[in-house]
This record gives structure tokens, C-alpha cells and sequence, in this order.
């Protein structure tokens, strides 16, 4: 009988070192809020390698590194036998890194995840490529390693043709990591999306069809993050409302879930906005206590959603759907996107009147990238236009001029976080948003006397570097006292560090200190003259 990953037994003793590489700082990971919150270090758990460490077998010993937390040591590698990577795109020259590091020791590696499984061209020097999700592909790569930790001749790729079916995926290890050092938990309910939008890989990777863990192994999850110490948790779902039957039946749980537990956990997801379509769905997330919504909204303009292929974001208005977020208390962010065939000298200011119009406070800006196994990579490449010249932040030959594209992105980023931009958008919440949410119905049990050394670590910390250091600090006082008066305490702390976080790296990026999409391998020195703060 051919063994899987719960039957195979290894025969031979390991030692797994599992490294994840560090981000490259970016709008998504918020690292200028880490400062003011104390002992958070890291943006969340990282979900796919701490599901491979629950993953292998208990006859073999694991050691976990977060290098987001801190670096892997010498001496880590030396007691290894084999080092485990995973990673995304944006960390691919960190991946290559701790793959050098680990070969400096003679130490065999095996990556896995979304990048290697997208582009294994990436990764010529790693010794064994499992491309896929976890299913047969894990299992043969364990069984490989149960015979051998030796380096191969050659690269080998173990490519996954059966899943594992996720109603049968353990919890990741969150025992491994101190949850209390990350600003959010992280959970995931399923995997895949149905839509096809062209500048996304997420339909070529996971499948048009959403699989799905069961409701009790989400609530089981989060259990175990909420006694770790988290108090935001994200589902990193591709799309929460993939299946809105499935997602109807978790958010009965969570609703349950939170009431027990008296809202002391906010949720937050990423979803495509077709979601405002579902009152029912949507009423159960504010039960569930949803706080937040990612939403990729990429562009106002309707010819650049038809041309991509996003047309889910055309069955209503789009500034409807987002006040219909804010009507169940649920804060919309979202992802822009500039440098589409359809864009024109007037895309930036279209961006600019939305972001104003929408009231959204958080938005990803990015210049377009093509990702591998994407239609747009295919088909720029059948047309000539993807380039690998050194010193851009983009592989796409644009219509416009390269240095026009990236000259819009900053000075659109440079209106939408200018402090006082920022400020009123985040007012606009507060009174139009924030008030939906559901309350705790014994506010006073989370005053214990942890919770209130931290909360008042915390206002320190905001006071010294935003109300008095930073150069907005009238703008900071304004909020604080509006926000104070109506008993919104939990509003002053997340407008004061999101907005921090938002306005010195914006900062950063009109000074071109920063790169102009995510998934940039341009090398930049670190910015050392930031004034936010």
C-alpha cells in the first residue's frame, strides 16, 4: 500500500530546520507600527510551513526560525540534517539567501510554496523543489529524505498530483512560534478562488474550485491562537467568499465562537467585493465580529476591470458596495494597482477622487508585475513586452513610459497619505464604521491588570512618537480627543499606528527609498530620514 502523509513512518532519525525567510518591507507588513506596540516584531504566522512542520513525522525533530523574529544561527544549521524553506514571490532573494547559508554547511534543502510552485526557474540552486500543495508530492519528498540527506548530483522536483484533502490538515504548529510577538494571527478556512482576473496566479495554482477545512477545525484553530495571546486574527483565505455556501456555515460558528468568548478577537479576511451582495453573509461577519476586509478593488476605472477580466467588481457600484461594508461595521481596504494598458494621463487623478470618495483608509499601491502562470504573462510575453532590465520595479513594457508610470504611483501615494488625508478618512470611519461594530458585554473583564500595563506601554509609546515627535501630532491630538469623548479607546490605538505606519513609509516612497510593486527584486538601502516621526 502506497504510504501517505498520515501513514508513512520513516525509518531512519532526522533533524528539520525550517526557515522562513523575512519579508521586504512593504505597505502590507504595517513594521513602522511595530515600534509603538512593544513586543511585536512580525506581520503574522506564516500559515504553509508551520502546516509542513505538523506535518512531519514525530519520529524526526523540528526546530522553527521566523527570521522576521530573528536570523537562523550556525549553529542551527550545523544540527540540522536538512533545512525546509517556503516562501512567496516578494521573498525571493531571501529564499536564495538561506539557501546559500544552508550549502555553506553542506546541508541538502527543500523549498515549497506559492513562488516555487509558480516559477521554479526561480530556484536553480536549490536541491529539492516541491511544487504544489501538500498531498503526494510531501509524502514522496519525506520518503526521499527518510533514504538519503545527502546533496543530489542534481535538483530534483517533486510536483503534487493528489492533494491532501484539507478536512484532513492538522493545525499548523502554532506551538511553535510566540504568537504574542505578531500583530495578527493568522487562520486559513480554504484554498482557491472561481474568478479568473488576468494579472492573477491564484486560479493556476489552488484551483477555481474552493477546498475547505470544516468549521470545527477553523474554531480549533483559533482557540489555540486566541490562548497564545492573539487578539486580531486574518483569514488568509484567497477569496472568504470562494463558496458562500461553505462561508455561511463557518460564520453561524464563529458568530457562536465570539459570543462565547465576548468579542475579544477581531477577524478580519480578504474577499472579492462581490461579497456586499450577500446582506446575509454579511450581517453573521459582523455576529462573527469582522472588523476588516481586503478587497482587491485594482481600479475605478470600468474599460481597466472589463480588460482584466474583473468583472465581479462591476455588478455594483463600487462606492456602494464599500458603504455597504461600513454599514455591518466592517472597514474596507484595498489593493490599487497602476500601469494597465487602459490607463491614461487621467488614471491617477480617477484614483485619488475614489480614494476620497471611498473613505477607505488603507490602500496597497502597487505598479503592475507579471507573475508567471498569469494570462497577462502569457500574454505580454506573446506580445514582446516582459523585459528583465536591472534598476525597475516592474517586468512589463508599459504603454506609457516606465518613468511616467512609477512617477504617477508616487505622487498618488504621496496625496493618499499625506497626514491629513489619512486622518480624515479615519474619521470618517470612526463615525460611519466603527459604531456598527458588535461590543463587549463585559467590557471590564479585559481590564486585567496584563492587559492594562500593555494598553498603557502602548499609549506611551504612541504619545512619545506621534503626539509629540511627529509632524502631524495636531492632527493626532484632534483624533484622540474626538475618539476619547465617545469611549472609542480601541479606535485611538489603531488609527494612531496604522496612520504612522502608512504616512512615514508613503514617506519613504516618494523619496524613491522604496520599490514601486511588491514583487520587485530591486535592492534599495534603507531609509534613514524618514520626519513622520
Amino acid at each position: 500500500m502506497t504510504a501517505t502523509l498520515l501513514t508513512f513512518k520513516p525509518l531512519s532519525r532526522r533533524k528539520v530546520l525550517l526557515v522562513f525567510p523575512k519579508y521586504s518591507n512593504s505597505f502590507g507588513t504595517f513594521h513602522h507600527a511595530f515600534p509603538l506596540m512593544g513586543d511585536v516584531q512580525a506581520f503574522m504566522p506564516p500559515q504553509g510551513i508551520l502546516l509542513i512542520a505538523a506535518l512531519i513525522p514525530t519520529e524526526w525533530e523540528v526546530r522553527f526560525v521566523d527570521e522576521n523574529i530573528r536570523p537562523s544561527t550556525n549553529e542551527e544549521f550545523e544540527w540540522s540534517d536538512m533545512v525546509f524553506i517556503s516562501g512567496m514571490h516578494i521573498q525571493r532573494g531571501q529564499i536564495n539567501d538561506i539557501n546559500a547559508r544552508a550549502h555553506s554547511h553542506n546541508k541538502v534543502t527543500a523549498l515549497g510554496g506559492p513562488s516555487v510552485s509558480s516559477a521554479p526557474d526561480f530556484y536553480p540552486e536549490v536541491d529539492l523543489l516541491h511544487c504544489g500543495e501538500v498531498g503526494d508530492a510531501t509524502v514522496n519528498l519525506f520518503m526521499a529524505l527518510d533514504k538519503s540527506v545527502e546533496r543530489p548530483p542534481q535538483q530534483v522536483v517533486y510536483r503534487t498530483v493528489e492533494r491532501m484533502a484539507m478536512s484532513q490538515f492538522p493545525s499548523p504548529a502554532y506551538y511553535m512560534v510566540n504568537v504574542s510577538k505578531y500583530l495578527l494571527g493568522s487562520v486559513q478556512f480554504s484554498s482557491g478562488c472561481p474568478f479568473t482576473c488576468e494579472f492573477c496566479d491564484i486560479p493556476a495554482l489552488y484551483g477555481r474550485n474552493p477546498r475547505l477545512k470544516t468549521p470545527q477545525q477553523v474554531i480549533h484553530e483559533l482557540d489555540q491562537l486566541r490562548e497564545g495571546g492573539a487578539e486580531t486574527i486574518y483569514f488568509v483565505d484567497d477569496n472568504f467568499i470562494g463558496n458562500p455556501k461553505a462561508t455561511h456555515e463557518l460564520l453561524i460558528a464563529l458568530a457562536e465562537w465570539q459570543k462565547k468568548h465576548d468579542y475579544t478577537v477581531r477577524l478580519s479576511c480578504e474577499a472579492t467585493l462581490n461579497l456586499s451582495k450577500y446582506p446575509d453573509i454579511l450581517a453573521l461577519m459582523r455576529k462573527a465580529y469582522f472588523i476588516t476586509v481586503f478587497c482587491g478593488i485594482e481600479t475605478p476605472e470600468p474599460n481597466a476591470l472589463k480588460a482584466m477580466g474583473k468583472t465581479q467588481n462591476l455588478r455594483d457600484p463600487i462606492l456602494e458596495s464599500v458603504e455597504t461594508f461600513n454599514k455591518y461595521g466592517i472597514e474596507v481596504a484595498s489593493g490599487i494597482i497602476m500601469g494597465f494598458d487602459t490607463d491614461t494621463p487621467e488614471t491617477p487623478r480617477a484614483i485619488l477622487d475614489f480614494v476620497k470618495a471611498s473613505h477607505i483608509p488603507i490602500l496597497t499601491m502597487n505598479i503592475l508585475y507579471a507573475l508567471p502562470n498569469t494570462r497577462l504573462y502569457t500574454r505580454l510575453q506573446a506580445e514582446g513586452r516582459l523585459t528583465d532590465e536591472p534598476g525597475r520595479d516592474s517586468n512589463i513594457i508599459f504603454i506609457q513610459p516606465y518613468e511616467e508610470v512609477v512617477e504617477d504611483w508616487r505622487n498618488v501615494v504621496r496625496q493618499t497619505y499625506q497626514a491629513e488625508a489619512i486622518y480624515n478618512r479615519f474619521d470618517y470611519q470612526s463615525k460611519n464604521t466603527f459604531v456598527h461594530r458588535m461590543k463587549p458585554t463585559k467590557p471590564w473583564k479585559q481590564a486585567t491588570p496584563r492587559n492594562l500595563k500593555r494598553a498603557l506601554s502602548i499609549m506611551s509609546r504612541i504619545i512619545w512618537h506621534v503626539g509629540i515627535k511627529a509632524d502631524y501630532r495636531r492632527l493626532f491630538w484632534k483624533m484622540f480627543w474626538e475618539n476619547l469623548k465617545t469611549g472609542q479607546i480601541e479606535s485611538i490605538f489603531h488609527i494612531s499606528m496604522i496612520s504612522h505606519h502608512l504616512i512615514t513609509y508613503a514617506r519613504e516612497c516618494t523619496r524613491g527609498s522604496m520599490q514601486a510593486s511588491n514583487y520587485s527584486h530591486r535592492v534599495v538601502e534603507p531609509d534613514q530620514s524618514t520626519k513622520a516621526a
